[in-house]
């Protein structure tokens, strides 16, 4: 049953990347890095299918041995965040004390990315 679950959430999280392919405003690689991750719970074969791919296996192996996020990607996402929180201001008209915890948890998670490293074996981000 675990085995099974892991597997549909790699195919679907695989599903979610090739979306990403052909959506600009959807990520593809971070749902190659978590189907990897659940189909090494699943299926070493298919885990093995997605780190030897050609475009989106070394981006993968990168993040998983060095914690590597690229420059453009942190740009992506860093400016998808601030996007989304205007969105969120603009649309939801949150009440101050929403507005504020949730900008609290988008700084942090841009945070989080900023600080990863932006090449393999450094510290330091960007």
């Amino acid at each position: 049953m675990r085995r099974t679950t892991f597997k549909l959430l790699g195919f679907g999280c695989v599903a979610a990347g090739v979306i990403g392919i052909f959506l600009p405003i959807m990520p593809t690689t971070i749902f190659f890095i978590l189907a990897a991750a659940a189909f090494a719970r699943s299926s070493p074969e298919l885990e093995k299918r997605i780190l030897d791919h050609p475009r989106y296996g070394p981006p993968v192996r990168n993040w998983r041995e060095h914690g590597v996020v690229p420059v453009k990607a942190k740009i992506y996402a860093l400016s998808g965040m601030a996007f989304g929180f205007i969105v969120f201001l603009w649309a939801a008209h949150p009440k101050p004390w929403l507005a504020i915890v949730v900008g609290v948890f988008m700084v942090a998670c841009g945070l989080y990315v900023g600080t990863r490293p932006s090449v393999a074996g450094t510290d330091t981000g960007s």
